[in-house]
């Protein structure tokens, strides 16, 4: 019986730790090589150019979503993760739910409201804010104009979420 804990522990920390794509290198593998390591992504792009966009949330209690870009030569570019401030700053008033996916990926939709009296519909996305603290990043959009109407980021500990006040990231 430890024999199998054992090696249902290896299976399961090795299945964690490939979902950033760990060891995958840029330049050399391949899309194959990124979906036998990662898995299926939950979205997948076709850009004109012929290079392919993927994204991996790790919602709804995890902290990152890592975005997957493959060139148009097939070979992998870069691996990143999209939950943070320098993501968030390219989400603007104006923007279509086409376009806030393709920067953030989709939200976790037990996070998705709308609130029909402002006619807003409102995406959520959970990240570890620069001091190390769980965050909330929302997206409101006019329903009506189906474009973002505006964002806002509070800590969990702001939204009441933390018994002892605070919450701190654990990747």
């Amino acid at each position: 019986m430890k024999l199998w804990m054992a090696i249902f522990s290896t299976l399961l920390f090795g299945a964690c730790a490939a979902y950033h794509g760990h060891g995958l290198k840029p330049g050399e593998d391949g899309l194959e090589n990124v979906l036998h390591v990662m898995g299926q992504p939950a979205m997948r792009w076709q850009n004109a150019d012929g290079s392919v966009q993927l994204a991996y949330p790790r919602g709804p209690m995890g902290f990152q979503t890592y975005m997957v870009y493959i060139g148009s030569d097939g070979k992998l570019r870069q691996i990143e993760n999209v939950m943070d401030q320098n993501s968030f700053v390219h989400v603007h008033a104006g923007m279509t739910k086409k376009e806030v996916l393709h920067i953030l990926g989709p939200s976790f939709p037990g996070w998705t409201a709308y609130f029909k009296t402002r006619d807003e519909l409102v995406w959520e996305w959970r990240y570890c804010d620069a001091w190390n603290e769980a965050a909330r990043f929302d997206v409101l959009f006019d329903s009506s104009k189906a474009t973002v109407r505006k964002t806002m980021s509070q800590t969990e500990s702001q939204m009441g979420l933390c018994g002892d006040g605070r919450c701190l990231c654990s990747h």
